[in-house]
């Protein structure tokens, strides 16, 4: 569903340096790598947020930069993107803002009942109650709920591909877990491709059918979330046994 051919991007310094990797079809998949080794710049890259220097993505074989303006606006309708901080519009209500993610050709066509149906749908998927959310800001919601209304927006357009900025960050340990259940019920309830690119290592690999590890601007890791724990590549095992010993002291503290 996914391929990545080749990516290289560079912001003084290298960033991406060559990256190819695959993510199937109704597959969930995760991206790990430490902080600051371009998880986040990749996934935008699917979706020509961020342009590679050299390289292409393709979408259902629809490449992304090699085939127009219209060939991108086809990738992006199949694509649903949640940001890393909701990124929701504060001067926009929640309807508003869940409207948003409607692509624009769709929605000039749309009546207005089939546009309020698609919100209303869209947030009782995510488990938040349409009658008490609709007309707020997000100024007026919890951390917690401005996510959810995030993956409202990203899921109100069906989209085929979910593609997950962090979505458990900054959340607390209770909201975490819920997020969590929320992606892998999202995922088989709408039969989508998701791609999760998360710091939350012991969720990912409890949620996600394979996964990823980025180091050095390349993919050091490819594979099942059992041969993940089980590898002896040394950097991976120092990355895994780091995120093990952080998920432990997280369980200390939340139960003291």
């Amino acid at each position: 569903m996914i391929t990545y051919r080749n990516v290289h991007k560079a912001f003084d310094i290298p960033v991406l340096s060559g990256v190819d990797m695959e993510v199937d079809a109704g597959e969930m998949f995760a991206l790990f790598g430490p902080s600051g080794t371009g998880k986040s710049v990749l996934l935008k890259t699917t979706i020509a947020l961020i342009v590679p220097d050299i390289g292409d993505v393709e979408v259902e074989g629809q490449s992304v930069y090699r085939g127009g303006n219209r060939s991108l606006e086809e990738v992006r309708r199949k694509v649903g993107y949640v940001f890393q901080n909701a990124a929701l519009f504060d001067s926009f209500n929640v309807y508003d803002n869940v409207r948003m993610g409607v692509p624009e050709d769709q929605l000039a066509k749309m009546p207005r009942r089939e546009t309020a149906t698609r919100v209303w749908e869209a947030l009782e998927l995510v488990n938040l109650d349409p009658r008490e959310v609709l007309a707020k800001l997000p100024s007026e919601l919890s951390g917690g709920m401005k996510k959810r209304v995030g993956i409202a927006r990203a899921i109100v357009g069906r989209p085929q591909v979910l593609l997950w900025d962090e979505p458990t960050t900054g959340l607390d340990p209770v909201n975490t877990a819920a997020v969590e259940r929320l992606i892998k019920r999202l995922a088989k309830e709408l039969e989508v491709t998701s791609l999760l690119v998360t710091h939350d290592v012991q969720g990912g690999l409890s949620m996600c059918d394979r996964v990823a590890m980025l180091d050095g601007g390349v993919i050091r890791f490819c594979g099942t979330p059992e041969e993940f724990r089980a590898s002896q590549d040394p950097v991976v095992r120092a990355f895994y046994d780091r995120a093990a010993a952080e998920a432990a002291l997280d369980m200390v503290s939340e139960t003291s």
